[in-house]
């Protein structure tokens, strides 16, 4: 099937993380459509595991939804930043701790409805103190805590756990 076709293109907002994209677009079906697409560095999720049967989520407040979530860590890429380098920033960054070892297990588009966002899943292991020191964004105030998977599964069969980048990222370690 043929894809659409770009008919006008403009950028009606640009901010820190992302901007977005609005084309009008003719159909494969020959309708016109316009759309919004929020368009993304993308981003990496970390599963730091300090041991085979423990990881460390973080607890974060979440404006959006206006409450308080547990999470895995993540961020975003940095303009020109490779996936395993901002895996190990964000690690230390988030729960002040460096990876000796990163694993990809996963790799995906968490709304492609309308955001080209990819989002990379590392599990992180070996984890030391970092040998620099790192601080946080300007915008987090950020938790951390080392709790079994048993538990984290539980936390999410009881609905505790409502971040779906968690749910996915806790499903990908076997």
């Amino acid at each position: 099937m043929p894809s659409p076709r770009r008919l006008s293109h403009a950028v009606p907002f640009t901010g820190r993380v992302f901007h977005i994209d609005r084309d009008r677009v003719r159909l494969p079906n020959g309708r016109t459509a316009t759309l919004d697409i929020v368009r993304h560095r993308g981003s990496v999720v970390l599963i730091p595991q300090p041991s085979p049967d423990e990881v460390i989520l973080i607890r974060q407040y979440r404006y959006a939804i206006r409450r308080w979530i547990w999470e895995l860590p993540a961020g975003t890429l940095d303009k020109g930043e490779g996936a395993r380098a901002a895996a190990r920033r964000e690690c230390e960054e988030e729960i002040g701790l460096t990876p000796g070892r990163l694993r990809k297990v996963g790799e995906f588009y968490p709304t492609p409805g309308f955001c080209d966002e990819v989002m990379l899943f590392y599990v992180c292991s070996a984890l030391t103190p970092p040998t620099r020191k790192v601080a946080l964004d300007p915008d987090e105030q950020i938790e951390p805590r080392s709790i079994t998977l048993r538990r984290a599964r539980a936390l999410i069969a009881r609905g505790d756990i409502v971040d779906m980048k968690t749910v996915i990222g806790l499903g990908l370690l076997r």
